[in-house]
Formats: structure tokens, C-alpha cells, sequence
């Protein structure tokens, strides 16, 4: 097992979390008329598919790009 090559896996998870992170606030800053916490505490499933919708599709972006 070459430890060089988990770490580097390690490191790449971390780096696409943080770059989910940074997406979900961008879209958050760039729809100010929408409140997707106050959306998803009230049972919004549209807000629901929404958010879900963007974390897969940011998640095969970063997944291509790392590769």
C-alpha cells in the first residue's frame, strides 16, 4: 500500500468538501430572496430537491476536475 497515494485521496476528498462548501455559499449569496435553511425547516421538498440537485451536480464537477 503506498501511503503517498491515500494521502493524496485524503487530501482531494477534503479539497472537494470544502469546494461543495464554497458552492452552496455562492449560490446562497447569489439568491438573497431565498432562505434554503428557513426553506428546509418548514419541509420544502422542492427547496429539498433543489439543494440536492446542486450537491450532485458540484460533486461531478469537482470529481472530474480532481481526476
Amino acid at each position: 500500500m503506498e501511503w503517498r497515494i491515500v494521502g493524496s485521496n485524503f487530501l482531494y476528498a477534503a479539497l472537494g468538501v470544502v469546494l461543495m462548501v464554497v458552492a452552496y455559499r455562492v449560490i446562497d449569496w447569489i439568491t438573497p430572496g431565498v432562505n434554503f435553511h428557513d426553506e428546509l425547516r418548514k419541509g420544502n421538498v422542492a427547496v429539498a430537491i433543489f439543494i440536492g440537485a446542486l450537491f450532485i451536480s458540484i460533486a461531478m464537477v469537482i470529481g472530474q476536475a480532481l481526476n
